[in-house]
């Protein structure tokens, strides 16, 4: 049987940074790397993160800095109050640790790499910690993602001892005389992680002894099935098109998809878009990508997402508020994003030229936000409420009340996008005001 440490995970000549906290596991890591500085050319460094939980805390540091000065590795350090940390931010005190922890691995690497060489973060992950993983995601319900186990490579962090069981890295350990230091609170089940190394996967083994290696290999077949369905995905996710406000998706597109690939395109859009999601938030989007309502919407981390009829738009804020009204002066007025003209004149043979330019008659004409009961005759249709005259052309909810309504005297006199009130229009030959009512190019194309 070959090394099962993947030597490979990291180029020639590259640098790496090795996740040292003194244990049996990193200790093992070092020294393999240490191996590829040899055969491989690699500069090598280590970083130790004191968590400051443990009485033996300072022991561990002492260790790791006496142990890398007598093979000139340089040691990179860092102390954090991590319950302080867990409190502010509401997290576990295990949770806080990890995202203090892995912030200082990539601050180091980054200050000790450059553009052209960047430095590979290397963690001492085994065949046991994926079981692990595993069998803890599964717990807490989880789909493929969850069951893929721990990846060998994740941006610039690399896992190279995966294939390797806890037999061989204490065997390795001994053959060399390696030194490590133990961690008392790998022997308290009160951690989650403890629990099923000391209980579960014991039972399991009691099974099977190769219990734990299976599981690791498994994941490693969901993980290539996984892969697979995210590459078909992703081409699904590329027809979302970006907008202003972050990202919108035809439904067609999700609608017509197996539910687990539009599942995995939902995510890629979000991410896409800067937002945030949890399983019930991707079902929530297939929802509204299936559902009747043409303006329903879902709140999600970051944003919200609404059905704009034949579209699913993915906004990183919620629509702005309509804005105020105001007085229609002569001259160029903005009302949001519509530009609205006014100009004294005598009104020609045709009053009406297109639904964005018209001539009135003369008077005092408010810029408002579609009102409950308001109506509009246009031309030689039927007289019909704004509402539903937005409706027909496909307004989404969300923006209705940013489409300009001009009043004259608490009636309608047009609407932006549709028209004038034909009773509203000038008498050929008379005095009247010449309207130009024009929406900016990212608007909404109203379909009339």
């Amino acid at each position: 049987m070959g090394d099962p440490f993947r030597f490979d995970l990291l180029p020639p000549g590259g640098s790496v940074l090795c996740a040292l906290s003194g244990g049996a596991d990193s200790m093992y890591l070092l020294c393999r790397l240490l191996e590829g500085r040899e055969k491989y050319g690699w500069e090598v460094s280590a970083a130790h993160f004191n968590h400051g939980l443990r009485l033996t805390a300072r022991r561990d540091e002492d260790f790791v800095r006496d142990w890398c000065g007598k093979k000139s590795v340089p040691l990179y350090t860092c102390r954090e109050n991590v319950e302080e940390y867990a409190a502010r931010e509401k997290l576990s005190v295990e949770e806080a640790g990890r995202v203090l922890r892995y912030r200082f691995l990539e601050d180091t690497a980054w200050g000790i790499g450059c553009t052209e060489n960047p430095t590979f973060i290397a963690t001492g992950h085994h065949a046991m910690d994926n079981a692990e993983t595993v069998l803890m995601n599964l717990i807490r319900g989880c789909g493929l993602n969850g069951l893929v186990g721990i990846p060998e490579r994740r941006g610039n962090i690399v896992r190279p001892m995966l294939g390797v069981e806890r037999t061989e890295i204490e065997a390795y350990l001994t053959r060399h005389s390696i030194p490590h230091v133990e961690d008392e609170t790998n022997a308290d089940p009160a951690y989650t992680r403890n629990k099923v190394r000391l209980q579960l996967l014991p039972l399991l083994e009691e099974l099977n002894p190769k219990a734990a290696s299976h599981i690791a290999a498994a994941a490693r077949r969901l993980r290539e099935d996984g892969e697979e369905l995210s590459r078909q995905a992703a081409a699904l996710s590329r027809q979302g098109l970006d907008i202003p406000e972050g990202m919108a998706i035809p439904v067609r597109v999700l609608n017509e998809a197996p539910r687990p690939l539009a599942l995995r395109a939902c995510a890629m859009l979000l991410e896409r878009a800067g937002l945030g999601g949890e399983a019930v938030h991707l079902d929530g989007m297939l929802a509204l990508a299936a559902g009747d309502d043409p303006s329903a919407g879902l709140d999600v981390p970051g944003g919200h997402i609404r059905r704009q009829y034949e579209l699913l738009v993915l906004s990183r804020q919620a629509c702005p508020d309509p804005p105020e009204e105001a007085d229609l002066a002569e001259g160029e007025t903005r009302w949001g994003s519509w530009r609205i003209t006014l100009d004294p004149a005598v009104c020609p043979v045709k009053a009406y030229v297109s639904p964005s330019e018209f001539y009135l008659k003369p008077g005092r004409y408010l810029i408002r936000s579609r009102q409950e009961g308001d109506q509009v005759t246009l031309g030689k249709r039927p007289t019909k409420t704004v509402k539903k005259l937005m409706i027909e052309g496909r307004v989404p909810a969300a923006q209705r009340g940013r489409v300009p309504v001009l009043a004259l005297g608490g009636r309608v006199a047009a609407v932006g996008g549709f028209g004038p009130d034909k009773g509203c229009l000038a008498e050929p030959g008379n005095p009247a005001v010449h309207i130009i009512l024009e929406a900016e190019e990212n608007e909404l194309c109203i379909k009339t």
